[in-house]
């Protein structure tokens, strides 16, 4: 069995890898397409688009009233983001353990960076990072460099940082950093689902991940 190694640092995506979001986004989403004359989603349809942050997303979506969609999604989601907070199991205890031996720990996403630092300090998780770093807090957004780069602070990319996510985009900002990919979600990778960029390491949830590196 090859060596388990312990990464250097680890940069989490935020939704629906440490907290479960689509209810929230898909009621802000729903809200925003009604604003703006557009058909509402299903659920599903919420959970396969939305990957790129809103400055990244909405212009290709709403032309020249992107702007104006984009203040209706974050009212919407400002009034009910935090009473629908939930940490996803094994999270808090993971961060906490992981937090303890030392490692640098990270957050890297796309959701607007006030309302991700809202989240962490109603979590009470602040303190378990070194960085929280939302859309709009780099030049460009995940899956570009400059936002791993934000979030490592004085440390260098390389194949000991960890980009752990639930999502193909995810997995492209780890390659295109030259960072080590890590899916984490409930269903495993099928045969062919990320060509290009696939997960180096693949956990099904928090337990998962937190045991992994308890036996490195």
């Amino acid at each position: 069995m090859p060596e388990r190694k312990i990464p250097r640092a680890i940069l989490f995506d935020w939704d629906n890898t440490l907290v479960e979001s689509w209810g929230v986004i898909h009621e802000a989403m729903n809200l925003t397409l009604a604003a703006m004359g557009h058909p509402h989603w299903t659920r599903e349809e919420t959970e396969t688009r939305v990957r790129a942050s809103l400055r990244d997303s909405f212009p290709s979506m709403f032309g020249d009233r992107w702007r104006d969609a984009e203040r209706v999604f974050y009212n919407s989601f400002a009034a009910i983001h935090l009473q629908h907070l939930r940490a996803l199991p094994g999270a808090g205890e993971m961060l906490a353990d992981l937090a303890r031996q030392g490692l640098y720990l990270g957050v890297i996403s796309n959701k607007r960076g006030e309302y991700l630092r809202r989240e962490a300090d109603h979590l009470g998780w602040t303190g378990h990072f070194r960085a929280l770093a939302g859309a709009g807090d780099a030049a460009r957004d995940k899956p570009a460099i400059e936002h791993v780069k934000l979030a490592l602070g004085d440390l260098a990319c390389g194949a000991d940082i960890w980009l752990v996510g639930d999502a193909d985009i995810d997995l492209k900002c780890a390659t295109n950093a030259g960072c080590t990919p890590v899916l984490m979600r409930p269903a495993a990778p099928a045969a062919g689902e990320f060509p290009g960029h696939e997960p180096a390491l693949y956990f099904p949830d928090c337990a998962g991940l937190l045991a992994y590196l308890r036996q490195a």
